[in-house]
């Protein structure tokens, strides 16, 4: 039974390391997987990390997995990736089938841009991080927008259908500098300049 990847990858905080280190540029996941998403958010440490692009999914066997495929997650060899797998998974048989997805890290969530008003961040991923960390923090109809946003609308067609004119976007803009004070005030995002998440 193949398991959906949507849009967030969580990820250990040793992993995480070597993914922003560029050492790290595969994750192998136990079962068939199937993102659903060419981008995803990774998260580690309680917050997010950075997104990535899916560059190849890859579905085979353990008994099928190579130094390579090691060295793509970050491992030294094949056995290690193997133990590893057995760690995190229990018991884990050469015929049971792994899925390795490849990444390509697209930004780096500690390296925002505090001089930007969305800190360098598009609305469709603030909407997605608001979304998972702010619910319960914000009101009713800001998630509504929010949840729009993070389907990918762009900010003057959602103005459009919620105001009847592309011009209104102020409301919108409002709801995402709203989001963003919080997700710096929480320490989901962490920006190294005051001014920003003010």
């Amino acid at each position: 039974m193949p398991v959906y990847l949507r849009r967030h990858i969580m990820m250990k905080g040793e992993y995480a390391r070597l993914l922003l280190s560029g050492k790290k540029r595969a994750t192998v996941r136990l079962g068939k997987v199937i993102p659903k998403y060419d981008e995803v958010i990774i998260h580690s440490w309680g917050r997010p990390i950075a997104k990535a692009r899916i560059v190849n999914v890859v579905h085979k066997k353990v008994r099928e997995l190579t130094d390579e495929d090691a060295i793509k997650d970050g491992f030294k060899s094949r056995e290690e990736l193997i133990n590893e797998l057995k760690n995190v998974y229990g018991n884990v048989s050469p015929d049971d089938l792994v899925t390795i997805i490849e990444l390509d890290i697209v930004q780096r969530f500690d390296k925002l841009i505090p001089e930007d008003p969305y800190l360098g961040l598009k609305p469709a991923d603030i909407g997605r991080l608001a979304l998972r960390y702010l619910r319960g923090k914000m009101e009713e109809d800001d998630l509504k927008i929010l949840e729009e946003l993070a389907k990918g609308k762009s900010i003057r067609k959602l103005a459009k259908e919620l105001t009847g004119s592309p011009l209104n976007r102020g409301k919108i803009r409002k709801v995402l500098r709203k989001a963003l004070r919080l997700l710096v005030r929480e320490g989901i995002l962490r920006v190294e300049s005051r001014e920003a998440g003010k």
